[in-house]
């Protein structure tokens, strides 16, 4: 199968403009084009486009991605570096989770506090008003 740029932003859920940078970017190897000098994108394409996403939201830059492109074309004598840079994508998303954790439980906290204090089951204290 074959696809269009916009096709790819669709089945890839990302913007035109995006796909456009990667593209020009060097973060998709291989594009070719049809006849109209349109570049058009089969399915392993598709599959990295995919991946690149991903690796984008797991908080990779740009020149992060590179890297990771580069040792993936390198291939297989590569993986063990390709390991490494997403076990430390992994941590940061980890520590990333735990300051929302953090910062949900304080939000329930002071919830819990404003609803027993509006019920009159606790004084109002204010660490600001003296």
């Amino acid at each position: 199968m074959v696809y269009t740029m916009m096709q790819v932003c669709r089945e890839a859920d990302l913007t035109y403009q995006t796909l456009k940078f990667y593209c020009n970017e060097g973060l998709i190897p291989n594009v070719k084009r049809d006849k109209n000098n349109r570049r058009i994108f089969d399915e392993r394409n598709l599959k990295w486009i995919k991946d690149l996403v991903c690796l984008k939201r797991c908080g990779m830059s740009i020149q992060e991605m590179k890297k990771y492109l580069d040792l993936c074309l390198q291939g297989e004598s590569t993986i063990p570096q390709r390991k490494k840079m997403l076990a430390e994508k992994q941590k940061a998303l980890q520590d990333s989770i735990r300051q929302l954790e953090d910062s949900i439980a304080y939000i329930d906290w002071k919830q819990n506090f404003y609803d027993d204090v509006l019920s009159g089951r606790k004084p109002y204290v204010s660490n600001l008003i003296p």
